[in-house]
């Protein structure tokens, strides 16, 4: 097994006033060699947004993106003809493929929105561009992973142009779980939402990461109540 320590303060920062984000891999004006991805996830942006406030009309292509709000709502539109309001519990995905515009902005005239923007390479170039936003109700039931992402649109949660999948779950202080990476081309970034955990060994507060790869599975478990983390699941090369 190999890891790979990401603590919180060793992220990116930028702070415009509206926009607070924190960045986990090289993002805009935050530049660090060492910290250009992890195999094929290429972007974990921790972003709080002021209320009113937001992400104009903006290009992409050939990427796949992810949305999980935090707290509050974050109002969507884009070029496919899609507005919608992404709430905390939901998860939204976007294969830009041949190019989208799209914007992000609060929804809220008084509450900042939370929210992780996530960024993996796609398996497939020049998609025709799709859109998609579900409810996570299962993330309300404790002490388990829920899986929310994945290749397949037969399976649960989201899915994307990628050999990935996203797992998400809450626990209770000593909850603990094996995780199963899913193919040895794989490797897993764990990333602590909110709370404490044991992740492979590696002791991890809120918003630490760990990177772990060479390996078939490994242990978690919470160390302080409601602590919630995300498992990244994503290969390691194209």
């Amino acid at each position: 097994m190999k890891t790979i320590h990401h603590p919180a303060n060793s992220r990116g920062a930028a702070n415009h006033g509206w926009l607070n984000s924190h960045h986990s891999f090289s993002f805009a004006n935050y530049y660090n060699p060492q910290k250009m991805n992890f195999g094929l996830l290429r972007v974990l942006n921790d972003d709080a947004v002021a209320p009113g406030k937001g992400f104009g009309k903006h290009p992409h292509d050939n990427m796949e993106i992810i949305s999980i709000p935090l707290e509050g709502n974050l109002e969507h539109e884009d070029s496919m003809g899609n507005k919608a309001v992404i709430k905390e519990g939901e998860i939204q995905v976007m294969s830009a493929g041949t190019g989208i515009f799209h914007s992000e902005y609060n929804a809220s005239a008084s509450e900042d929105v939370k929210f992780l923007q996530i960024w993996i390479f796609p398996n497939q170039r020049d998609v025709t561009p799709r859109y998609d936003q579900i409810p996570l109700p299962d993330l309300n039931q404790t002490n388990k992973l829920h899986q929310v992402l994945s290749p397949s649109a037969h399976d649960a949660g989201v899915w994307i142009h990628q050999n990935t999948w996203f797992h998400m779950g809450t626990f209770d202080e000593s909850g603990k779980e094996t995780y199963r990476i899913k193919s040895s081309n794989n490797g897993v970034y764990a990333f602590v939402i909110d709370g404490s955990f044991n992740v492979a060994g590696q002791e991890l507060g809120k918003r630490d990461a760990l990177g772990i790869w060479d390996a078939s599975e490994f242990q978690l478990h919470a160390t302080s109540p409601g602590s919630r983390i995300l498992l990244i699941d994503v290969p390691m090369s194209a």
